[in-house]
């Protein structure tokens, strides 16, 4: 079994604490700029184009996606290009109707409004947004009981982005008020490898084309753990190496940390060990491994489980989780020997 380490979040997709300012100094601030995701580009770049042409609001925008792929930064970018303000909120930060009243009635014309994680909405919020969105009207209840009333006011026309990684728990009225409708995917190798130059030169860090090659491996498709293992790299190559990041560095750094060739860190790797040595390649349910592992079952299910299925290596089957063949192998045992369902 591995042993335990101080930052089982390594390789989380989700951020960590203090980790948002040092990715606001990483995000571009143009569309070109924006490494990946090129039809997903190329469309929204005929949008903007075309409300720019029109001088009209853009569409509304909703982008979904996992964690970690750029959705803030896309969102920022589309204001930039319009050259239009920019309001940064989330879903379970507007609390009450009055909160979101406060916001749109101090938006200026064609800003971009940003809500994080909007399926988290209340849905009487939702219930005042809908007549924002499609009218630009406000609508305002005064007093309370029998002698209650509406109020109607008017807004400056905004577009509003909302970014969801589970657009599933969007409801559909919502969702079907937006316009334009993004999907980020995860990055392929060659793509991370740009993004990890593009960063180590803002960084002022010495990386070798290897080196960034070896990092992009091990960062599960995300911008966001490539930039946290470049800082990480960093650090061991400054004490250990001779401040340039080489592959050779970056293995032995990467080693250290215990993530591996495929990107799993402590976690991971232990999820895979206790379904194949403790359950001897059984079906476990959530609640058993959780147990097991030592995880709580919300960070199980949410932060390391879609990447071992989304790299082959869990099954979800309706008797509980089973490590797959593939997985088998990468732990290096003999196939022969094991049953795996």
């Amino acid at each position: 079994m591995v042993n335990q380490v101080n930052n089982p979040d390594i390789t989380s997709a989700k951020p960590l604490d203090g980790e948002m300012i040092f990715e606001q100094s990483l995000r571009p601030q143009k569309l070109s700029d924006f490494i990946g995701q090129e039809k997903l580009k190329k469309n929204l770049e005929v949008f903007i184009k075309a409300a720019k042409k029109r001088q009209d609001c853009l569409d509304h925008v909703l982008i979904s996606g996992p964690p970690g792929l750029g959705k803030t930064t896309l969102a920022n970018i589309i204001a930039c290009e319009l050259g239009v303000g920019f309001k940064v909120t989330s879903g379970p930060a507007i609390e009450r109707t009055g909160d979101l009243a406060a916001i749109l009635t101090n938006l200026q014309k064609h800003d971009i409004l940003f809500v994080d994680e909007i399926h988290r909405l209340n849905r009487s919020v939702e219930e005042v947004l809908y007549p924002a969105m499609e009218e630009r009207k406000l609508d305002i209840i005064i007093g309370k009981g029998p002698s209650a009333r509406t109020m109607r006011l008017d807004i400056s026309p905004f577009t509003l982005v909302g970014a969801t990684t589970r657009i599933g728990l969007l409801s559909s009225p919502l969702r079907d008020r937006f316009g334009i409708q993004l999907r980020l995917d995860y990055y392929a190798e060659d793509d991370l490898v740009q993004i990890i130059k593009r960063s180590s030169e803002l960084l002022s860090i010495s990386i070798s084309d290897d080196g960034a090659v070896a990092i992009a491996k091990r960062c599960r498709g995300t911008p966001r753990v490539a930039n946290r293992l470049i800082k990480r790299v960093r650090d061991y190559v400054e004490i250990k190496g001779d401040g340039t990041i080489k592959a050779e560095t970056a293995e032995q750094a990467l080693q250290m940390l215990q993530v591996d060739e495929v990107g799993l860190d402590i976690v991971g790797q232990k999820i895979l060990e206790v379904l194949v040595e403790k359950f001897s390649g059984k079906p476990v349910g959530l609640s058993t491994l959780a147990s097991a592992v030592g995880e709580a079952k919300d960070s199980l299910e949410e932060v390391y489980e879609p990447y071992l299925v989304q790299i082959g290596f869990l099954h979800k089957t309706p008797k509980g989780r089973v490590a797959t063949e593939k997985a088998y192998k990468h732990l290096g045992l003999d196939l022969d020997r094991e049953k795996l369902f």
